[in-house]
């Protein structure tokens, strides 16, 4: 019953079909992944991608929490025999959060509140008497129930604490809270004061902007939001959240408790007011203090994801001969010399800058290098001294050598170094080498190497380090889940920490996997992996469809096809004469396929449709091809621009207010999302993808702050 419900509850939310929702519940209620499902099991969710599937699976998690949520108010107000059958139906009919707590509210052990100890004092009975407001003289009323309960209070006290009992009524009432919640939605204003005792610290500096700052909560960006939340969270900054009218607010919660200008009116007036200000309006504060941070966050997560995506399906060099660099001055340039598989077949280190200056002797080295390992690509590190090393390696290069250079981001790059990971890669080198590695191998194939790197470390998010940890992990998790999946992985050549994130495996059979490779040497068919220790039927049917074996004997073992289809395929083989390799490598022969005569009650034509794509490119990598990219010449440090000079740059980073550009000045420039382009842009993501090579126009040039402000409004 309550899994019917929660199907229908989601359905609704997302717009979609009752029966796609069962069955991907039903699916990820029996283990299976989202890149599983969506892939694989079109016919059962109708289609439904990625991210209509972990919606789902978000919103089931959520309706979960919930559920256990009512379990545990249930409980509560049972004990407390306080549990009507008209209460427990409300309770059980609840789907929202808030509306719960709010029923909840009157029933939850709290601390000793000063209503509370009215209560004790036997003093409930004459704030009732209050609330009804028919006695004409409220001190009568409080001396006879003092005479009752025998109290030695005093009248004031004893009509003080029905006040603070009538204001936490009021405060717990659920009509009060909504209204409340009503003018907090519509006209609630974030304000943010400086303290006055940092004002003139260099850390307030950064926070200048909201110094006296205020606007309605609810245009107030994530990244404002979050600038101003770091700032409170460092001491510098105070953050209020208030109606436009608190007044409004009292008097139409005094409209509901409030009969006339009597005297036991005039105490419940009083008593709303203190109600509202001293206890319902800090809770409704703290409640949008806290959902206007968790909008924050998801915004700033959602940004960081696309981002890492976008990182994640760079585009590969592929497995080509690499020379990795990691620049810098004074300590010179770490060079190694890759493999086309990635592996380290030498290094060292040469210093061409000042102040050591041996250029000569460097230019000699590089070219023996390159000769010697039969170096096919250069990448560099787009740290320190980038801009000269990039110069003095073309410098190096003879003419009509057709080696190829390229700028590659280095961030996360030292702490990937001097990771457990590293370590176990490289036990005998030192973290610039380890760092030198892992620049090259970006290049050969960005996913492979960035998802050794914790995500918040390689530097494309907005404000990651204040946002929930715990949601930002799971969501990275997601993405780089997704890439990984979406690419497909060599089981012959992934590592161990790229294997685990591949649908349904995980450490310990990635773990495994490696294990079983060096032990009985490259896997030749994927029904290899039914040996792997460990991985059983279930995992098999989970992975198998996203691991690759290049020149398997069998080629659907190098495609996305899922072995669960072979038979199908080697079936329309067999209808057209042929062997399965010659159906991929013919194109009239799949053209004669009528894939409406293949469909069965489990195999419909969203799968026959993938197979088909998949026989035209098995094994393709959706990824882009990779290009060159070339600075400005003469154009090195910030001291080098004027304003209104065309430049050619790279997007580092995309945030919710624009786009980071390197320019090639060792200081990326900001493209404001409103000089994008002539027209409005919501989301800079509809304008620009990260790595894109873009052109761009100087606007200004702040050299105090190290600003420089960008437009692609050519």
């Amino acid at each position: 019953m309550q899994q019917n419900i929660i199907t229908k509850l989601i359905a609704q939310a997302l717009q979609l079909g009752i029966e796609a929702v069962s069955n991907t519940l039903t699916l990820l209620n029996e283990g299976c992944t989202i890149p599983f499902i969506s892939r694989y099991r079109k016919e059962r969710t109708d289609g439904l991608d990625e991210v209509q599937i972990t919606a789902i699976s978000n919103q089931y998690e959520r309706l979960k929490e919930i559920m256990k949520r009512k379990e545990t108010v249930l409980k509560t107000i049972d004990e407390q025999d306080k549990l009507t059958p008209e209460l427990r139906k409300r309770i059980e009919n609840c789907w929202d959060a808030t509306e719960l707590e709010d029923i909840y509210l009157p029933y939850k052990p709290r601390r000793r509140t000063r209503a509370q100890v009215a209560r004790e004092q036997g003093l409930e009975p004459l704030a009732k008497i209050l609330l009804i407001q028919r006695e004409h003289n409220p001190e009568a009323a409080a001396d006879k129930q003092l005479a009752i309960i025998n109290s030695t209070l005093s009248i004031k006290e004893a009509l003080k604490g029905a006040q603070d009992i009538i204001a936490e009524m009021v405060s717990e009432d659920e009509r009060s809270r909504q209204q409340v919640r009503g003018a907090y939605r519509r006209t609630a204003i974030i304000t943010s004061k400086v303290i006055k005792a940092k004002a003139d610290s260099n850390e307030a500096a950064k926070f200048s902007d909201y110094f006296d700052w205020h606007e309605p909560l609810k245009r107030c960006s994530s990244h404002r939001l979050l600038a101003m939340r770091r700032g409170e969270a460092e001491g510098i900054l105070r953050i209020s959240i208030d109606p436009i009218d608190d007044q409004e607010c009292i008097d139409r919660i005094r409209r509901h408790y409030v009969y006339g200008n009597t005297p036991c009116g005039k105490l419940v007036a009083e008593a709303v007011e203190d109600g509202y200000k001293r206890l319902l309006k800090p809770a409704i504060e703290t409640e949008f203090s806290n959902l206007s941070k968790e909008q924050a966050d998801a915004e700033a997560i959602r940004v960081f994801a696309e981002n890492l995506r976008q990182l994640l399906l760079g585009a590969p060099l592929g497995q080509k001969r690499v020379m990795g660099i990691d620049p810098g001055f004074r300590t010179g340039c770490k060079v190694v010399c890759l493999d086309a598989q990635g592996n380290l077949l030498h290094h060292e280190a040469i210093f061409p800058h000042p102040p050591i200056n041996k250029r000569m002797q460097a230019t000699i080295h590089i070219q023996q290098m390159i000769e010697q390992y039969h170096i096919e690509a250069i990448a560099i590190g787009n740290g320190t001294a980038s801009r000269e090393t990039h110069s003095f390696i073309e410098d190096c290069l003879n003419d009509g050598n057709e080696i190829s250079v390229f700028v590659v981001s280095e961030d996360g790059a030292s702490v990937y170094s001097a990771s457990k990971v590293a370590r176990e890669e490289f036990p005998d080198e030192d973290v610039t080498v380890r760092g030198a590695v892992s620049i090259g191998r970006r290049l050969m194939d960005p996913l492979a190497e960035l998802v050794k790197i914790d995500p918040k470390s390689i530097g494309v998010g907005q404000y990651q380090h204040d946002v929930d940890q715990i949601k930002l992990k799971e969501q990275l998790d997601q993405t780089v889940i997704s890439c990984v999946n979406s690419v497909g992985v060599n089981l012959n050549t992934a590592s161990q920490h790229l294997l685990q994130y591949v649908s349904g495996l995980g450490p310990v059979l990635a773990k495994n996997i490696v294990d079983y490779r060096r032990e009985n040497g490259a896997f030749t068919s994927r029904a290899q992996l039914k040996k792997v220790p460990r991985l059983g039927p279930s995992a098999f049917e989970q992975c198998a469809g996203f691991l690759r074996i290049p020149n398997a004997t069998n080629p659907l073992d190098n495609s996305a096809v899922h072995p669960e289809s072979y038979a199908i395929v080697e079936r329309m083989a067999k209808d057209q004469g042929c062997t399965v390799t010659d159906l991929i490598s013919d194109p009239l022969r799949r053209q004669k396929i009528d894939i409406n005569s293949y469909v069965t009650e489990h195999v419909g034509l969203p799968t026959l449709t993938d197979i088909m794509k998949e026989l035209e490119k098995p094994g393709r990598d959706p990824r882009e091809q990779i290009e060159e990219f070339h600075f400005a010449n003469g154009i090195e440090s910030i001291d080098d621009l004027v304003e209104g000079m065309e430049l050619p740059g790279i997007i580092t980073n995309i945030t919710a207010f624009g786009a980071f550009v390197d320019i090639g000045v060792h200081q990326d420039g900001l493209v404001h999302v409103s000089q994008m382009a002539n027209k409005y842009v919501k989301d800079p993501n509809e304008i620009v993808k990260l790595h894109q090579h873009v052109k761009v126009r100087v606007l200004e040039v702040d050299h105090r702050r190290h600003r420089i402000s960008l437009s692609m409004k050519l």
